[in-house]
């Protein structure tokens, strides 16, 4: 499917991602078959994608350029996840993801990694495994283990760091977000704004881009449940129950607004990546996404013309 854009030039770049598929990991038997998950990103009318988590898409750098271009599909970003807030020991743990993800996404010209922090809850059995806070030595730690990754990415791989604000994380309130940013230095680490996760806390993404503009770098854009976040804080549910709840919406059905924030950030760096993230694992059906996806793309160029897909 070709999609003709209307949009203006400075319009920033719009695309899509596995987790809008419902794919978290490499492999799930729930989860769409890689090749038909690019297919469907085809047709849904997008030409940006990520690479979701690794090994999902195929780790041949040859096979996977093959893959992609024959759809017309081009990488925006790989993803790693990290603890550095935990001490100098998480190093190797990043930087060994660092070299599969970034090694790889760079081949296809990608110049971003996105990075999610650990989350004090677990993953697995939602048991709290850690403070919700951090002290003021685990902040330093976090900022310098950030900086020091950032660096190392844009020295070997010339690919820039984009820290994920992420739910059950350390890092995700307005206040929280600005403690991340004080203590990190915009050479080496800014942020991935995800719509959705900083909304999930009631933040403001417009304020935040307004008064931080030069530490935006990537865009996820996401739309969340404005009633149903209230309850899954109020009774203190853990972030991947939330999501099987449907915390995450298609949109227009949820909140925040796309338009002000694209418009915000075209006018900053007409450049910047807009990835379409739903956070919908698992999916009730493979069948689903697709219908969404096409959704939210038309939904996106019709309510704002400061986007692109090329």
């Amino acid at each position: 499917m070709t999609v003709t854009s209307t949009a203006v030039d400075r319009g920033i770049r719009i695309g899509t991602a596995p987790d809008s598929w419902g794919v978290w990991f490499a492999e799930h038997p729930s989860q769409i078959p890689w090749d038909r998950f690019l297919d469907e990103v085809e047709k849904a009318g997008y030409e940006w994608i990520e690479l979701g988590p690794f090994g999902y898409l195929p780790t041949d750098p040859h096979q996977l350029e093959d893959e992609l271009g024959k759809r017309g599909l081009k990488l925006s970003a790989g993803t790693v996840f990290t603890g550095l807030h935990k001490g100098d020991d998480q190093w190797q743990r990043a930087w060994d993801q660092a070299l599969n993800v970034a090694g790889l996404a760079s081949k296809l010209g990608a110049e971003h990694l996105v990075v999610i922090p650990d989350l004090w809850r677990s993953d697995l059995d939602a048991s709290v495994i850690e403070s919700r806070t951090l002290t003021t030595e685990q902040w330093g730690k976090l900022g310098a283990g950030h900086d020091k990754l950032g660096k190392a990415l844009l020295e070997e791989f010339g690919v820039k760091q984009q820290f994920h604000t992420h739910a059950d994380s350390h890092v995700g309130t307005y206040q929280e977000t600005e403690r991340f940013l004080e203590v990190t230095d915009q050479q080496f680490t800014n942020l991935c704004l995800d719509t959705g996760h900083f909304a999930y806390y009631g933040g403001d993404n417009v304020r935040l881009i307004e008064q931080y503009p030069d530490r935006i770098g990537y865009l996820h854009l996401k739309q969340v449940d404005s009633d149903l976040r209230f309850t899954v804080l109020k009774n203190d549910i853990p972030f991947g129950d939330a999501v099987a709840m449907g915390v995450m919406v298609e949109p227009p059905t949820g909140v925040p607004e796309f338009a002000p924030i694209i418009e915000a950030v075209a006018k900053i760096d007409p450049t910047i990546f807009g990835i379409v993230e739903q956070d919908m694992f698992p999916v009730s059906s493979i069948d689903l996404p697709l219908g969404i996806a096409t959704r939210t793309r038309e939904h996106i160029f019709g309510c704002t013309s400061a986007a692109r897909i090329h």
